[in-house]
């Protein structure tokens, strides 16, 4: 009699640990689902704020995200394909807001977002990921400089091409005190953007672009230990599988 009654208890504690396993599984995926989601959303909202600060709202009337393609060349900085975004208004291309990496930076790969109008002046630039020195170079920061505005309206041919240098190497913008190296990267890669937007500003404008989700966008997205990300453009920042330089030497005595 023994034998029959504990079979049925096994039975039945089988049946209540199968239940309650199906429950746990259908709860932790529906959470998930429901997490994905709003993360997505999240990082969409993300973006766009990063975006908006290269051109303002008015500037355009389309959904920058939704106008997009991947872009690849050299003269970006990186070998990965990167999401351009195309500014229209009243269908017209007006802007391109290209991802580029100034591979050559005092600690490392430095992110930036560079817009570019259609005319091919600098609307503005934006560093979104860097591991530069806290004090001396993350003055390429909006929010602990007003420096990197220094390029606003600027273009391929403002200055010439000699002028596109730090002041230390007789061009025409500024140095950081103690630190040259950052700037420098900075300047260069921004001149690198132009030259590239340049050479392909006809298939830029003219592309026919499709939406790119914010998986894609941040599929190369640089690894939180590696790179200081700053939240209003950080989630539009990529993984460079460049050189994460280790430092260089600064010249002529410098700190940085």
């Amino acid at each position: 009699m023994i034998l029959p009654e504990l079979s049925r208890s096994m039975l039945k504690n089988s049946l209540v640990l199968g239940l309650f396993a199906v429950v746990t599984v259908g709860a932790v995926t529906v959470l998930q689902q429901f997490t994905a989601e709003r993360i997505e959303a999240s990082e969409r909202a993300a973006q766009l704020r990063a975006l908006n600060e290269i051109l303002p709202s008015g500037s355009y009337d389309n959904q920058l995200l939704d106008n997009s393609l991947e872009v690849q060349d050299p003269l970006l900085g990186t070998r990965q394909p990167l999401p351009a975004y195309i500014a229209l208004k009243e269908g017209n291309p007006v802007a391109v807001i290209l991802q580029a990496v100034a591979p050559d930076g005092y600690s490392g790969a430095i992110h930036l977002l560079i817009g570019v109008h259609a005319d091919g002046r600098v609307a503005g630039v934006r560093v979104v990921a860097h591991r530069e020195t806290p004090g001396l170079g993350d003055k390429i920061e909006l929010s602990k400089s007003p420096w990197i505005r220094t390029f606003e309206n600027r273009s391929l041919n403002n200055p010439e091409a000699s002028g596109w240098a730090v002041k230390k190497d007789r061009g025409d913008f500024d140095q950081f005190a103690g630190a040259t190296i950052t700037p420098r990267a900075v300047v260069g890669a921004v001149h690198r953007a132009l030259q590239y937007f340049d050479a392909h500003k006809q298939e830029l404008l003219t592309a026919s672009t499709a939406p790119i989700t914010a998986d894609q966008a941040l599929e190369s997205e640089v690894e939180p230990d590696e790179v200081t990300t700053h939240s209003r453009a950080g989630a539009a920042a990529t993984r460079d599988d460049l050189q994460a330089d280790d430092p260089q030497p600064e010249q002529e005595g410098q700190i940085q």
